[in-house]
């Protein structure tokens, strides 16, 4: 788990482009998890905001997410997702702690 990266998206989406914006993503997040340190991709929905959208990509290390963004595949699929949103933020979180099956686990710090 120690290195191992979040990468998030908030995504406002135009109004009535919330259907291209889901495919445009789907394909986006399909080229992306074949990426080298890419373990899952998920997008969900603001539930009292049906405009908002949040995108989640855990990695397994940093140098895998610099890869992936310095690749022109992804500039590409950005550009094509961009295409359906107002307003677009992006985060790169490191995991500090994770829990599964009631048992936590914290990395060692370097």
């Amino acid at each position: 788990m120690e290195g191992q990266l979040i990468t998030t998206g908030t995504w406002m989406v135009d109004e009535g482009k919330q259907p291209a914006f889901i495919e445009a993503w789907a394909a986006f997040a399909a080229s992306a998890s074949t990426s080298d340190g890419a373990t899952m991709l998920r997008l969900g929905r603001d539930a009292s905001d049906p405009r908002r959208f949040v995108s989640f990509a855990t990695w397994t290390d940093e140098e895998s997410v610099r890869a992936w963004k310095s690749s022109p595949v992804q500039r590409e699929g950005l550009a094509q997702v961009l295409q359906h949103v107002d307003d677009f933020h992006s985060e790169e979180l490191e995991v500090l702690v994770s829990a599964a099956g009631g048992q936590t686990a914290i990395p060692v710090a370097d």
